[in-house]
């Protein structure tokens, strides 16, 4: 068995650890990344947020061709669908992506190794060993678990990822299924039932709250759904699911108002969220009840020297705060001062959703008074242009005109909700927005609106 030492060896090629290789290399650190996968980018790359992406710009340009493209002076007589060759573009950008975090791998020389790591921590704390499918051995003084996540499931059916599926079926179907059933109205959720709801599916989605992506304001919310059925989407918000079979087609019995109803469809979609891979790797650490993996402010596990970051720790389950996590602990490894600041949450449906910060709801809850201002795309100049008004964009102050959280459902949310994250994190007030210059004509200029409101008056509304 070989044997090697480097200063940081992290378990996991996710954005949490592939970021975290490459900063703690930057930062002059001997590093080595372990990666069970053959490709580097973990489920958001392989199997979540990139492909879900790619096929939700396609199916959007595919669903527009037939709907839309008219009312701009393009018509559209035979818009047929190739799904083989959108599966391939989609397989395509995931390999580039891939390829792409190899390629830094290799100029930040951070050693990738390949197989399942499990640690061994044996008398010196100094010295602590991860194991490679019992034929390597890598021994570091410091080791970041960044194990990630993976689809939760019901508790009376599994999937086959043919007829019931996960996130990660229905991301590789060869053919579009007349009709499809998604348990869970969360970001996964409704993601997916647009992508095959506008590839000619039709998609009924179960939803055990009152409310689909509930830990969004709720006005934003109930916009959301209302756009979602107009689209043809049908929902059944406050039912529980009981069962489901397997027969001809699958058969989903849910619970609602003390009454119980069934529906079937060709395929059903489980999206009712993830769970930490917080098992088999080697040690015992502490956990929470939900089986996350227990940190201090720095990360660090409850053994000193082992460190967590990701979806495999408490917190949300987004990418980009697994990355800020894995600069963080490099950062702090180096001895510098790590910082993981306010994460937006973004939902890639049509319109597009993001927020930062508290929702009214919560603002509520624990007695904070404050000021919504509401600003509407429909009075935004740049997406009358585009013929794309759905939504708004709100923002929420306290008594000094502080920023408390920020709200978008609309055109192009996903890259507004930027300004909000910056403003927030270095304490900005709403009229620091709003005198700030915005190009036009701009979706920005929502956001400027809004910003408006909350200190003094919108010019546009």
């Amino acid at each position: 068995m070989s044997e090697k030492e480097f200063d940081v060896v992290v378990i996991g090629g996710g954005p949490a650890g592939y970021v975290c290789s490459l900063k703690a290399a930057q930062l002059g650190m001997k590093v080595a990344c372990i990666e069970k996968r053959p490709s580097l980018g973990g489920t958001c790359l392989n199997e979540g947020c990139i492909p879900s992406k790619a096929l939700l710009h396609s199916s959007y340009a595919y669903y527009s061709a037939k709907k839309h493209f008219d009312v701009l002076g393009v018509e559209c007589s035979d818009v047929r669908l190739n799904l083989k060759k959108m599966m391939g573009n989609k397989s395509r950008i995931v390999m580039e992506l891939s390829q792409g975090i190899e390629f830094l791998f290799k100029k930040n020389k951070v050693t990738r190794f390949t197989g399942t790591g499990r640690i061994s921590v044996k008398g010196d704390m100094e010295k602590k060993s991860v194991i490679i499918d019992q034929t390597e051995t890598v021994h570091a003084k410091y080791i970041v678990i960044a194990t990630g996540s993976e689809a939760a499931e019901l508790p009376f059916v599994k999937c086959d990822e043919e007829n019931i599926l996960s996130s990660r079926g229905a991301l590789q179907l060869d053919s579009v299924p007349e009709s499809m059933i998604i348990v869970g109205g969360g970001a996964i959720g409704l993601e997916m039932a647009s992508i095959w709801s506008r590839l000619g599916t039709e998609v009924t989605l179960i939803e055990y709250a009152d409310r689909v992506a509930a830990a969004s304001d709720g006005e934003v919310s109930d916009y959301l759904l209302k756009s979602l059925i107009k689209q043809g989407i049908k929902f059944h918000l406050s039912s529980k699911i009981t069962e489901v079979k397997k027969e001809k087609f699958i058969s989903a019995t849910f619970e609602k108002d003390a009454k119980r109803e069934s529906i079937s469809a060709e395929k059903i979609l489980v999206a009712i969220g993830r769970r930490p891979h917080s098992t088999d790797i080697g040690i015992e650490l502490e956990k929470n009840p939900s089986g996350f993996i227990k940190v201090d402010k720095n990360f660090q596990t409850s053994i000193p020297g082992i460190y967590a970051i990701g979806d495999v720790i408490p917190g949300v389950m987004l990418a980009h705060k697994a990355e800020e996590e894995g600069v963080a602990v490099a950062e702090i490894l180096a001895g510098r001062t790590g910082h993981v600041g306010w994460i937006p949450s973004v939902i890639y449906t049509h319109p597009e959703v993001a927020s930062v910060g508290k929702t009214e709801e919560e603002l509520k809850a624990i007695g904070i008074k404050y000021k919504a201002s509401k600003f509407p795309f429909a009075a935004n100049s740049r997406a009358k242009t585009t013929n794309d008004t759905e939504g708004f964009v709100k923002i929420l102050v306290d008594e000094h005109d502080t920023i408390l959280g920020v709200h978008i459902i609309g055109p192009s949310a996903s890259s507004l909700i930027a300004e909000a994250v910056l403003a927030m994190e270095y304490g900005a007030s709403a009229e620091d927005i709003a005198r700030t210059c915005h190009s036009h004509p701009d979706l920005n200029e929502a956001m400027k609106e809004a910003a408006l409101g909350a200190f003094f008056k919108p010019l546009h509304s």
